[in-house]
């Protein structure tokens, strides 16, 4: 059985459609996956990216997993299965393809060609088609509290601002990306701060800024401070995510990383020499540490 969405960011009010499916599979005696849709759908309308992706697919993987869920289905988004008739996508694609059992969906899960298939003709469709349907109304709170201003588009607007503080809020666990790490022309490492370098999903825009943040590598999670945008004192070339590693000496090069967000320092800035740049790092690195030791 799955639960059913697009589920950007899985954030918060996300939480309450899985663990209802969660229960659901329990009672069922069934795993429980997360079927969801790629690319996101508005991209593919738009014919280019135009969405800030908080969990691109390999994120959501790796937070669904966290949310105890057995696997993620990924259904392409593409023209065809945007014409799909809203009539024929439960039994052409939950059953016929996908065999699912039984699916749960938030309230306003829409589907099918114009958006025209609803939580009401998903019920339907189940009890037609005999698979069992579950619709979780509008949830308004959580164990932390009110979900009123809870949103993926609410979190990508924190985000873009750098007030990574509020979208942890929103989401219920920090903002995270994942990345490989490559190698970069060794800039920082001359600077006495050697970084890890990742470029992220050409679609992000977090605030080009220095911020607190840890680094997840090989089940081993260490913290340290992370620049993420264009390097004006430098070369102004594309955006790129550089951490600085606290007290780490090892190599990171070609290992899948992932990178999560607890405070933002300060905005991008260009400096007037390296010297005044690298007293700049000391004092992001000692506001880093602060920030962290109340993680």
């Amino acid at each position: 059985m799955a639960a059913i969405g697009n589920f950007d960011g899985l954030h918060r009010g996300h939480r309450g459609v899985i663990a209802r499916a969660q229960a659901l599979a329990k009672r069922l005696g069934k795993p429980c996956a997360l079927l969801t849709f790629e690319p996101h759908p508005a991209d593919v309308f738009a014919g280019r990216p135009v969405i800030f992706r908080l969990t691109p697919p390999d994120a959501k993987a790796a937070q669904a997993a966290r949310l105890g869920l057995d696997g993620m289905i990924v259904l392409t988004f593409n023209h065809d299965l945007a014409a799909c008739p809203a009539e024929n996508f439960a039994p052409d694609i939950l059953v016929r393809r996908l065999g699912l059992s039984a699916v749960v969906a938030g309230y306003d899960f829409r589907f099918g060609a114009g958006r025209k298939g609803d939580a009401a003709l998903l019920a339907a469709d189940g009890a037609r088609l005999g698979f069992q349907v579950e619709i979780v109304d509008r949830i308004t709170r959580d164990e932390e509290g009110s979900l009123e201003a809870v949103s993926s588009t609410a979190t990508r607007e924190a985000l873009e601002k750098g007030d990574v503080e509020l979208a942890r809020q929103l989401l219920g666990h920090p903002y995270f990306v994942r990345g490989v790490v490559r190698p970069g022309d060794k800039r920082g490492r001359h600077l006495g701060f050697p970084t890890a370098n990742i470029a992220l999903d050409p679609s992000n825009r977090l605030r080009h800024g220095v911020y607190a943040v840890t680094l997840e590598a090989d089940g081993v999670v260490r913290e340290g401070a992370a620049s993420y945008g264009r390097r004006p004192t430098f070369d102004n070339g594309a955006p790129l995510l550089e951490v600085f590693v606290f007290d780490f000496s090892g190599d990171l090069y070609g290992k899948t990383v992932e990178v999560a967000f607890y405070g933002f320092i300060r905005g991008e800035a260009k400096f007037e020499s390296v010297d005044a740049l690298i007293a700049r790092m000391e004092e992001d690195c000692a506001k880093a540490r602060h920030i962290l030791e109340r993680r």
